[in-house]
């Protein structure tokens, strides 16, 4: 085994693979290290501890031809363990579950999370049904768990286990409200659909 990872490598191998995916990624410095690598409008920021996976599954179930990636946390997906046999169910082929684990809640001062007392998040996944369940401990592993993931175009869960701390970029640059109508007004774009529409005042009358 190699020199423990950090999350901020990860995110920088994989920036340039994903191309026009849409990502969700949980609050704290993930979201400002993937924004940093990869700027873009189809990245959502979810504020909600835990629900990473869960928005990111109702994401690629409807758009199924578009590639969805979830990053995590494990701390985040402690909140949700149930979200694993549902997305089992569902399976769906275009997304990709990343969980990085690095055995602490990060942005609330550092307190433990059951990982560091020996939860294995690939046991747990393998354990409810999903079949494409791999762990990496160095930059390289993780890199072709993920390039290998992009090619399957199955459900893949992926658990990074990297040390604690940020890598030195700027912080996520909207509120989560700007965040969501960017990300919409995206898929809008990018899909040519309307989902976002202004209301017409009821005195209005066609003339």
């Amino acid at each position: 085994m190699g020199r423990p990872m950090k999350r901020h490598e990860c995110l920088k191998e994989i920036a340039g693979t994903v191309g026009d995916a849409l990502v969700v990624v949980c609050v704290g410095g993930t979201s400002s290290e993937w924004n940093a690598y990869r700027p873009s409008d189809g990245n959502l920021r979810c504020w909600t501890l835990g629900l990473t996976s869960s928005v990111a599954l109702g994401m690629a179930l409807g758009l199924p031809h578009r590639q969805v990636i979830a990053l995590d946390g494990d701390g985040s997906l402690l909140m949700n363990l149930c979200g694993l046999p549902t997305i089992m169910r569902k399976k769906p082929k275009n997304l990709i579950h990343v969980v990085f684990d690095n055995g602490v809640y990060e942005s609330s001062g550092g307190t433990k999370t059951a990982t560091a007392e020996g939860v294995d998040f690939v046991a747990v996944a393998r354990g409810v049904g999903i079949k494409n369940a791999f762990g990496a401990d160095t930059v390289e592993e993780f890199k072709k768990l993920f390039a290998d993931a992009l090619a399957r175009r199955e459900h893949t869960f992926i658990c990074a286990r990297v040390e604690p701390g940020r890598g030195e970029v700027p912080p996520w640059p909207w509120p989560d409200v700007e965040n969501k109508y960017r990300f919409t007004r995206h898929i809008e774009q990018t899909e040519g659909v309307s989902i976002l529409q202004a209301r017409i005042p009821g005195s209005w009358k066609k003339s």
